[in-house]
């Protein structure tokens, strides 16, 4: 039964439930929250579960024709796009942003306030239209995430204090604190630790026992309550304020800001080299020349991309909030997250909004032009999960009524993070939407970050996480990928972060040819990039990954004896995990013995052409041009020296075509080995540079055609030698070399190489090959106790050998020289590289930060995010921890700085170390080096 709003703010109830009465004013028999409690058939008392009955759902997807929100001066009538532009339309424009909701404002401020102030932005309805008018404008300032900790402070900084003094104008802004609610030990150590790692930011945050908590919030129900989070300057927003401020702001620097003005076209032309570049923007009023589009349409950028042939992977779906009438007592008290119930309770005066996220939310398929200031009706069958959350935590609620209804549409992605960034298929078109109902949260940060990479070309923090470049090509355009995945994402939105975590929906995407034999092994996946790629092997049979079932909503059977998710549940923790041993044992086989690992999830890709030698000189921090049969391990770095990857280089003989082993080639070629969970950030990354450098290469993909098998350890030389008919011996065989081979009768390329620290080689293989040269490794290797393992084992390994991950300890904004990659960089050389010049300087002037690698002696798991001290000051955070099983000890890398100048060296030995995990400090050793093998004997095949 859907209910609409009406013009007396009330909502009347559906004949039958309580004849007469409205809602609004009920006086003492009970509040609106409690009738629909008990419609839904939710039984309720302080700290027990009710039980919500399955009814009958209502998916309308019509606009309600009257509405009534807290922000009554955001509210234009329906049809104003029709009365024409507000201002004339510009010949021409350095950037055109396209909509007029939070990201857009914040952008088109950002560029202004950069330098760019020939921009335009356009509007189809009026500003705040269609998503950010009705957002609830909540802003919590800790996240599981350093960068968005960053973005999220920019975001305060600018409504709080920026706009207001640039402006005189005030943002609507309101510091009245956040609470995050914790029911259990799980939630208030993931509480714990957003706290240590706020400290490292300067942000104010409490662990609060119930007792404080009810002092501090008099009308909350503490008796099931394991203690909270309470951060002093978490608070709200206006949209309407902010939005206004941020455009006065940018006008006033010279920016156009255009209402009434749909865009109906994207220009886009191919240069003469056949690259597709954005040429224009049409309106029904007039065209405007540009090279940049900026897309922060929400909901409608889908549509938008369509125009520009460019994929926008995100779905619309209903959002919902309440608005309560007056609650005595409820006045000043902070925001409420109750991650638990999945509920929230925003301040609104001397009210509650009140809203969350639902396991089964209701799609908006047919998104629809006309929908601007417009209203879904609220289905009250799905929102009463909300309700029952809120009732338990505030129990004044069941004898209050709703004032109002809010229910909009709001964009989701398939990991429940925003799309930005410059779009693969069209030079010149950047995203900016995808912000999962956080668009004015993050709106601030990203906007500037947006504005850095429009201008300068990329942004200046860590943007990854949000970049399109993170999503794999097949799968920006699959609609279940999309669908499924932004589902759970939704779903799971408020879930505990734990750090080994997997999706459920839309796996077994792109299986590599060992799949099936490894999952009858036991083999339990991880999913990276669409890939199923090894995690760790149980040893109680084979755990499939099963079609997405959405958790059992939408009257769907959920699945039965599902082994795979059984085994995920095991990793819902912050200590060790069940299967801690068996990780021991697979690093353990590796390091004493053979172990084979599958990474043929690996992006492969050949550079070839006329000027591929002067491309590898500038895109590769190494000098990869030695003799052929030489592979080289290098970074990629951007245009500030911060490194966009890593990884192997193997150049190769110029010859026929021996696919997919080799192109065809009569000049310099080279073979890129890729971890895969970055392979299409990388693919785009060289592709743009040699586009902007002018080179003629070709650039071929072949990672679907080979598979990978890693065979490492002090028994790897015995196993392979029965396998591949060549020499192995140090001599014949070096280290960092590669040639193709005869492995069981199939030709393979073989590498010497390690990721592991230990003797071993990699085999790439064609991949109609790769099941035989499989079995047959394994076969060899049966005598001396070869064992699959997995990636879990990869990072233990690789942390103990001090070998970095790409996106964990070494990102866009880390250097080589800060991450300790110096030896990968030919400073020494006379070649330029890009970035180099970056490098020189910073160089010259010293590192102001660097990565360490610490150890703890006390048995316990750290994650990353944990605070640093030196000698009590919080001086950085860790970016990657695991546990090293050889050296027994936990081992962690961060990067510190000195806040008093350079981190040199002598600041890390005089420093003393605590580590401070969930609250706790524990004294931590400081290594400049790996505490395993140091010299790098094993490598080279020396055990002594």
């Amino acid at each position: 039964m859907a209910f609409r709003t009406l013009p007396v703010c009330y909502v009347f109830l559906p004949a039958g439930v309580i004849p007469g009465v409205i809602p609004g004013v009920i006086s003492g028999v009970m509040g609106f929250f409690g009738c629909v409690a008990r419609r839904a058939g939710l039984r309720w008392s302080p700290g027990v579960s009710p039980l919500v009955r399955t009814s009958a759902r209502c998916y309308s997807s019509e606009p309600t024709k009257e509405k009534n929100v807290p922000y009554e001066k955001t509210l234009k009538e329906q049809g104003g796009a029709s009365a024409g532009p507000t201002k004339p339309l510009p010949r021409s424009a350095d950037a055109v942003v396209i909509g007029g909701g939070s990201l857009g404002c914040q952008t088109i401020y950002h560029l202004a306030k950069m330098g760019m102030t020939n921009v335009v932005l356009l509007e189809r309805d009026r500003l705040t239209a269609g998503t950010t008018w009705h957002t609830a404008g909540l802003l919590w300032q800790l996240r599981p995430s350093d960068v968005e900790v960053e973005l999220l402070a920019h975001t305060r900084n600018v409504i709080s204090k920026d706009l207001e003094e640039e402006t005189g104008l005030h943002t609507g802004w309101i510091q009245n604190g956040g609470l995050f609610i914790a029911s259990n030990k799980q939630r208030l150590d993931e509480y714990k630790r957003l706290m240590s790692l706020g400290k490292v930011y300067g942000i104010e945050s409490y662990v609060l026992s119930p007792a404080e908590t009810k002092d501090l919030y008099p009308l909350m129900n503490v008796d099931d309550l394991y203690g909270t989070l309470y951060v002093p300057k978490d608070g709200t927003m206006d949209p309407a304020g902010t939005c206004t401020t941020l455009t006065r702001a940018a006008s006033a620097r010279g920016a156009t800001v255009i209402e009434n003005c749909p865009v109906t076209g994207i220009t886009v032309r191919e240069d003469e080299t056949g690259v597709r570049r954005v040429r224009a923007v049409e309106t029904e009023h007039g065209t405007i020349e540009t090279a940049c589009v900026v897309n922060c349409a929400g909901v409608w950028a889908t549509k938008l991309g369509d125009m520009a042939g460019v994929k926008v992977p995100l779905i619309a779906m209903h959002h919902a909030y309440v608005v309560t009438e007056r609650i005595e007592g409820i006045q000043n008290m902070p925001n409420v997250r109750d991650h638990d119930a999945s509920v929230y309770l925003r301040l609104q005066g001397d009210a509650l909004s009140v809203g969350g996220y639902e396991q089964n939310p209701i799609f908006w398929d047919k998104v629809s032009d006309k929908f601007a200031f417009s209203l879904f009706d609220l289905d009250w069958d799905v929102f009463s999960a909300n309700i029952e959350g809120a009732m338990n935590r505030v129990p004044a609620l069941e004898q209050t009524g709703i004032k109002s209804t809010v229910c909009g549409p709001e964009s989701f992605t398939a990991d429940h993070k925003p799309l930005m960034g410059e779009a693969p298929e069209v030079r010149g078109f950047f995203l900016g939407c995808g912000f999962n109902s956080a668009g004015m949260m993050l709106g601030g940060g990203c906007g500037r970050e947006l504005a850095h990479w429009i201008i300068h070309g990329r942004p200046e923090k860590d943007m990854y996480g949000y970049d399109i470049r993170r999503f794999h090509n097949s799968l920006t355009g699959n609609n279940q990928w999309i669908r499924e995945r932004s589902h759970e994402s939704y779903a799971k939105n408020y879930s505990v972060v734990f750090p080994f975590d997997e999706p459920l929906a839309s796996r077994n995407m792109r299986k590599d040819p060992f799949h099936q034999v490894l999952t009858e092994q036991g083999c339990v996946y991880q999913e990276r990039h669409g890939w199923e790629r090894p995690g760790w092997f149980s040893k109680d049979g084979p755990a499939p990954v099963l079609s997405y079932d959405y958790y059992g909503a939408y009257d769907g059977p959920k699945n039965t004896d599902d082994k795979y998710r059984a085994l995920l549940g095991k990793e819902y923790t912050f200590d060790f995990p069940s299967h801690h041993h068996v990780l021991k044992d697979e690093c353990m086989t590796c390091r004493q013995g053979v172990a084979v690992f599958n990474m043929s999830y690996f992006g492969k890709f050949y550079l070839s052409g006329p000027d591929a030698k002067q491309a590898a000189d500038w895109l590769f921090t190494a000098d990869v041009n030695k003799k052929p049969g030489s592979t080289v391990y290098t970074c990629m770095l951007n245009k500030s020296g911060g490194t966009e990857a890593d990884m192997t280089v193997s150049r190769l003989e110029p010859g026929a075509a021996n696919l997919p082993l080799a192109p065809e080639s009569n000049g310099d070629t080279y073979y890129l080995a890729i971890g895969g969970g970055v392979a299409e950030h990388n693919w785009n990354h060289i592709r743009t540079v040699l586009q902007d450098q002018g080179f003629t290469c070709t650039l071929v993909d072949h990672s679907e055609d080979m598979g990978m098998l890693s065979i490492q350890g002090p028994k790897s030389r015995e196993v392979l030698q029965e396998v591949l008919d060549t020499d192995l011996s140090n001599q014949a065989f070096p280290f960092s070399t590669h040639k193709v081979v005869n492995a069981a009768g199939h030709q393979v390329r073989a590498m010497r190489l390690s990721f592991v620290g230990e003797l071993g080689w990699e085999l790439h293989i064609p991949r109609d090959s790769c099941l035989p040269v499989y079995n047959a490794v394994m076969a060899a290797g049966a005598k001396h106790g070869i064992i699959n393992s997995g990636y879990r084992a990869i990072d233990s390994l690789s942390i103990e050998k001090g070998y970095r991950h790409w996106h964990a300890d070494l990102r866009p904004d880390d250097t080589p020289l800060e991450a300790g990659l110096a030896f990968t960089c030919k400073m020494k050389s006379s070649i330029p590289f890009l970035g180099r010049d970056r490098l020189e300087l910073q160089k010259k002037e010293g590192l102001k930060r660097r990565i360490v690698c610490f150890t703890i002696d006390e048995k316990i798991p750290l994650f990353g995010l944990e605070a640093v001290y030196r000698n009590g000051v919080p001086v950085g955070h860790i970016r990657r921890s695991d546990y090293g099983f050889f050296v027994d000890k936990t081992i962690a890398y961060g990067y510190i700085r000195n806040p008093d100048g350079v981190a040199n060296p002598d600041f890390v030995r005089s420093g003393d170390f605590t580590l401070e995990r969930m609250g706790v400090t524990y004294q931590a050793k400081a290594h400049l080096k790996s505490p395993f093998d140091p010299e790098n004997k094993r490598v080279k095949g020396i055990y002594d």
